[in-house]
């Protein structure tokens, strides 16, 4: 699961592929417990998990160009506002990996073009979506 995170706190490198004007490269998920959502993201989306010495948990997504950390000092909106979305492979496996790690479907897979879509919540309740092209 988690490694430990043993890069100095201000060691002056950033990486050039998350260093792009205008890239969104960074992201905070609300989380009850930090420790059950990093689970959760790595078990569904194979995200990469590290354990901060604060005993915190950040993550680097599949593409290594987004990276970001579970806080547990933020409510978890109950209401939708801004939906990030999840490209994945093959939706209907990883809508079966979201239920048995204690996701929720809020939308199953819909075509949108030659797109399928679906929306799920987290283990904490926020609401995300994913998406696959072509055919299912």
């Amino acid at each position: 699961m988690a490694t430990e995170d043993t890069r100095p706190a201000d060691s002056g490198h950033v990486d050039e592929g998350l260093a792009r004007h205008g890239h969104v490269s960074y992201l905070e998920i609300p989380a009850v417990d930090g420790q059950r959502s990093a689970l959760f993201y790595e078990a569904v989306f194979g995200w990469q998990i590290r354990r901060r010495d604060s005993g915190e948990y950040s993550f680097e997504d599949g593409s290594g160009n987004l990276i970001g950390a579970w806080v547990a000092d933020r409510v978890v909106p109950r209401e939708p506002g801004l939906i990030p979305y999840i490209y994945v492979n093959r939706i209907d496996e990883v809508i079966q990996r979201i239920k048995a790690e204690g996701g929720e479907i809020v939308r199953v897979p819909y075509a949108e073009g030659n797109l399928w879509v679906a929306t799920f919540r987290d283990p904490a309740g926020n609401l995300l979506g994913i998406w696959q092209a072509g055919p299912r």
